[in-house]
């Protein structure tokens, strides 16, 4: 049966509920921003059992660009501390599929691929805080233009844990001058999405030689009267597993989140503990 897709546009005011089920339809394969207000916007890693331990620690080592939101159960593909419905497989509009640490396929369902020795990881998204930065009127350039977050690999260096490793990756908003103290402060209240900029200015200080060059994502301009805001971003975890190589992993595509039933506001992590 085909399905009539569904533009960006008409989502901006539907429930997380209603925008997975027309992800899970096929209606709707693109970016999540400003999608699902109010919910927690998630980043996601699905590798198998025998890398979680090392994965998980990795994660609590880097909680800033990796904050941990909920673990699955080996071989379950849902995770009802985030959503009673979720099914990991099909809820994401669009996955990345990683073999031996190259991207072998980009694709909206991984049904094909679920296996029983596979653990789902959640982390949380910057996403999330940028509809509070929106409600306290500082605008957000990239969600105003319907454009994917820039994101840009940095020269922090990670902690590592096993085979995970590697530096961290940034996301950039513009901010104006007269309201970065505030955007720190209001993202400062999300640390299970990013919290607290990690930079602002220059962007040399973090080894990005061309803001309008992001590495993924869509460029956005900084205009007179604005600086350059950077957070820790969840495509940091991705990176990571690319390096270690494993057998498969699966992530989410750059911009495309798992969006949950988790009030953005919730607590920090979420373990899957029914």
């Amino acid at each position: 049966m085909t399905v009539s897709p569904i533009s960006h546009a008409d989502l901006r005011d539907a429930s997380a509920v209603d925008v997975r089920a027309a992800i899970r339809s096929g209606a709707y394969v693109g970016h999540t921003a400003g999608l699902a207000k109010g919910k927690l916007q998630c980043n996601l890693a699905i590798l198998p059992e025998r890398y979680a331990l090392d994965f998980l620690r990795f994660c609590l080592r880097n909680p800033k660009p990796c904050p941990l939101v909920g673990v699955g159960d080996t071989g379950n593909p849902f995770v009802p501390t985030l959503g009673p419905d979720i099914d990991i497989r099909t809820d994401v509009p669009k996955y990345r599929v990683f073999r031996d640490g190259v991207l072998a396929e980009e694709v909206t369902d991984i049904s094909d691929l679920w296996t029983d020795d596979l653990v789902t990881v959640a982390l949380g998204c910057s996403f999330t805080f940028e509809n509070a930065l929106i409600r306290h009127g500082i605008p957000v350039r990239h969600v105003e233009l319907g454009r994917n977050v820039p994101m840009f690999s940095s020269n922090l260096s990670l902690n590592a844990s096993g085979p995970f490793g590697g530096k961290m990756v940034v996301t950039m908003r513009p901010i104006a001058a007269d309201k970065v103290a505030a955007a720190t402060e209001i993202s400062a209240r999300y640390p299970q999405a990013h919290g607290a900029p990690i930079a602002s200015g220059d962007p040399a200080q973090l080894g990005i030689s061309d803001l309008s060059q992001p590495d993924w994502g869509e460029a956005v301009d900084v205009r007179a009267g604005e600086v350059p805001v950077y957070w820790a971003c969840g495509v940091t975890p991705q990176n990571v597993l690319l390096e270690a190589k494993l057998p498969i992993c699966i992530t989410h595509s750059p911009g495309h989140m798992l969006l949950s039933d988790v009030a953005e506001d919730a607590e920090t992590t979420i373990f899957n503990t029914p």
